[in-house]
């Protein structure tokens, strides 16, 4: 019978190097609440969502050099455009009223999860 990769590797007889998955310094769950794991994770998301961001600019521009003059194309590429930069201004929001929330109350663990 033929075996698949997912087999051979359970095996350990494919002949690939081992596959460690290890967190990121500082990104521990063991043992902490959801809390704590939504705080270590926040840097990432927000990372990603700038990602995002630059994506959706990038792809409403190419919508808009490709419209080559039909309005709907156009319309469609500058939505896209009006959308990411109010996703941007919403993450934005949400990081300075995070931070702001952080000194107002003295919670020091938000400024530990920002590096600051």
């Amino acid at each position: 019978m033929n075996k698949v990769l997912a087999q051979l590797i359970i095996e350990g007889n494919s002949g690939l190097p081992d596959i460690s998955l290890d967190e990121p310094e500082g990104f521990t769950f063991s043992g902490q609440g959801i809390g704590a794991i939504v705080g270590q994770s926040l840097t990432y998301v927000f990372a990603a969502a700038g990602i995002g961001l630059l994506l959706m600019i990038i792809s409403s521009g190419y919508s808009l050099i490709m419209s080559a003059g039909d309005p709907k194309k156009a319309a469609a590429g500058k939505a896209t455009l009006t959308n990411a930069i109010i996703g941007f201004l919403l993450i934005f929001a949400a990081f300075w009223i995070v931070q702001i929330m952080g000194t107002v109350l003295g919670w020091q663990s938000i400024f530990d999860i920002f590096g600051q």
